[in-house]
């Protein structure tokens, strides 16, 4: 199976003096395979999303995407390479005064040279795929917060991407439609074969959809490994995580 997606001592600081959020990290992800990055809040997660989603650039290290080194790609490059990423979200991040399918439609408008009837028919394609086939018309105000993650995740595999990028997507759903939109996700793997790297507080999201999963702590990536193995690892940091998750369950958050 090929690399899709390599890092090697990835670095980023803010401020000064320097504080590491990103404390050289390096990880391969193949082809195919769906990896869950895991760990506490401010442990640097979604930094680490952020510089592989090329929303941010790393202070030193190189991210391969492919064989393209995109840490030190100009803004023009990294237009191209947006084409074969997609990303979803926390809070789905839809333009409130566009309908949904203008949502959709939005990058394809951006980034490619398709005439209006191609773009009609890849949003209904891709609203069909996600469970929303009439949603088209509708206004993101009208959406529940389970329908806005649908509509975030048919805008993200709009351009047809290698890659896929989830940001948090079970935060603000309760368990029921937490499951749903594993469902949903697991189900957009197979049928469209893409990677996806998903940043998630959620253990039990994680281990429901993951081949494997990687733990942030305070910047630093401290385990990796497939689903069935994760819960062995003998890092006290790694247990104490697990530990917290299953405390929060009994309490009902």
């Amino acid at each position: 199976m090929s690399r899709i997606l390599s890092l090697h001592d990835v670095r980023r600081t803010y401020g000064q003096p320097p504080v590491a959020a990103c404390a050289g990290v390096s990880l391969a992800i193949d082809r195919g395979e769906f990896v869950a990055i895991v760990g506490p809040s401010g442990s640097g997660k979604s930094t680490l999303l952020n510089l592989i989603g090329t929303l941010d650039r790393p202070t030193s290290g190189e991210i391969y995407l492919g064989g393209d080194n995109i840490a030190v790609m100009s803004e023009d490059a990294l237009d191209r390479v947006r084409l074969r990423m997609g990303m979803v979200f926390q809070y789905s991040a839809l333009f409130d005064s566009m309908s949904v399918g203008e949502n959709v439609a939005f990058g394809l408008r951006e980034h490619t040279d398709k005439s209006d009837a191609e773009i009609r028919s890849i949003v209904a394609e891709k609203l069909a795929l996600v469970g929303l086939p009439d949603a088209a018309e509708m206004m993101p105000q009208e959406l529940s917060g389970g329908m806005k993650k649908r509509v975030g995740l048919a805008r993200a595999i709009a351009t047809d991407p290698a890659i896929i990028f989830y940001d948090e997507p079970s935060s603000g759903l309760d368990p029921i439609m937490t499951a749903k939109i594993d469902e949903l996700i697991i189900s957009m793997q197979k049928k469209l074969g893409v990677t996806s790297v998903v940043v998630t507080h959620d253990m039990a999201s994680a281990c429901r959809i993951a081949d494997r999963i990687a733990m942030i702590y305070d910047g630093a990536l401290i385990a990796v490994d497939t689903t069935e193995r994760f819960q062995d690892i003998k890092d006290e940091r790694v247990q104490a995580f697990f530990r917290t998750m299953h405390h929060r369950k009994e309490a009902g958050a």
